[in-house]
């Protein structure tokens, strides 16, 4: 009915010789969040127990166990979910996947606890409080979602090396001490349970060795155990020098989460150097995006567009938009609208009870190794709600958190 309804107002404006009036930003939100409801209660139905969503691929759910570093994803949707709607079948859906990721704790392998951690547990010890107190603690080791992120942040500063002011990032490869520009989106982990003396080092490390002259970044970079670099390159992106476009979405959102920490906690100083290193980059990116914001998933190529990309960016963008209490005719703003416009299209968005339950198609994991490749990712769906959320309902600035 609803989209008849829609159907009759459409041919009615074209009969009165008139375009259809565009969606306002909230009635976008709305639609996608009606969207999301019904992906992650039919993405709850494919499940296997212990099983957690990675992408859809031949009309194939493709799922991992808890080690994959994705897996905070997912819980991090349905809490998004639940915090929109605030329909309780969110929260147990929600704590029900939340709560395996406890077992992470003891994982020592790379530096990705924080994202699996901060999405899941992260929202579930800020929510929990004023909704049911009887989901507060871990079934398995009596822990509280705090207790979990603490111990969470204990084994992710245990990464850090101290002679390269770095956290390495993975223990496999060709490589002495790898990190990689990714590793930015970690810190919220430390800054909010941990060490947060860890986490400025490491971020100040990275401004210095991550970057271009054009305010762009690099993938990885390796270090000698005294801190020198012995060199950088990509593993995803098209070649060492390019801009790997998810390496500039992770750069831009974790310094701009770096400087809003430091802000909030009175560190101006730090906050405008960490500020700094994303507006540079926010100026190169602003004029290189195409026309509907949506990047390809190399800033080199012109092949495949990368959804999850544009929605981690679009954050970025708000986040930097919020920092400085911009204007609203700003054109990070603007880029940002455009960007969630195209990501909620037919396009990119999917219908109900398809796709295997994630709501955006068209994102791109790891080309060079022909992994994901034009597919839904959680962490697409994951950011494209944050950025939602974050958009402004009116010009004037709001704390975005």
């Amino acid at each position: 009915m609803r989209q008849l309804l829609l159907t009759g107002a459409v041919l009615l404006a074209a009969a009165c010789g008139t375009a259809p009036q565009e969606e306002s930003m909230d009635q976008v939100r709305n639609r996608v969040f009606d969207v999301a409801r019904v992906q992650a209660v039919y993405m709850d139905s494919l499940l296997t127990e212990g099983r957690c969503p990675r992408t859809f691929q031949g009309d194939t759910l493709v799922t991992s166990d808890i080690g994959w570093w994705c897996s905070g994803f997912y819980p991090g949707v349905l809490w998004q979910v639940f915090e929109e709607t605030e329909d309780p079948r969110f929260l147990r859906l929600a704590v029900k996947h939340t709560l395996p990721l406890a077992g992470l704790l003891d994982r020592e392998t790379d530096h990705d606890i924080g994202f699996q951690l901060m999405s899941s547990f992260g929202k579930m010890a800020r929510d929990l409080p004023s909704h049911d107190p009887g989901f507060s603690e871990c079934d398995e080791e009596d822990l509280s979602p705090k207790e979990v992120l603490t111990r969470g942040a204990a084994t992710l500063a245990a990464r850090f090396v101290p002679e390269a002011g770095v956290l390495r990032s993975w223990n496999w490869g060709p490589w002495n001490i790898p990190v990689i520009i990714d590793n930015m989106m970690n810190l919220e982990l430390l800054m909010a349970y941990g060490d947060r003396d860890v986490a400025e080092k490491h971020a100040l490390t990275t401004a210095r060795n991550h970057f271009r002259d054009d305010g762009t970044t690099f993938h990885l970079v390796d270090y000698a155990d005294d801190g020198s670099v012995l060199g950088r390159q990509t593993v995803q992106g098209y070649t060492d020098d390019s801009a790997w476009a998810r390496g500039q979405a992770w750069a831009l959102y974790g310094y701009a989460m770096m400087a809003l920490k430091e802000k909030e906690a009175g560190n101006m100083d730090l906050a405008e150097t960490f500020y700094g290193v994303a507006a540079k980059l926010e100026d190169w990116l602003l004029p290189r995006l195409p026309e509907d914001g949506v990047p390809f998933w190399d800033f080199s190529q012109n092949d495949l567009r990368d959804a999850s990309a544009g929605a981690i960016i679009a954050c970025g963008f708000l986040r930097m938009w919020n920092l400085r209490g911009r204007p609203a005719d700003d054109p990070a703003l603007a880029m940002a609208e455009r960007i969630l416009r195209t990501l909620a299209s037919p396009e990119y968005l999917a219908e109900p009870r398809t796709n295997g339950g994630f709501l955006l198609k068209h994102s791109v994991g790891n080309i060079p190794s022909n992994s994901e490749v034009d597919v839904p990712l959680t962490y697409a769906d994951y950011y494209f709600l944050e950025a939602l959320t974050l958009f402004p309902v009116s010009a004037s600035p709001r704390s975005i958190n």
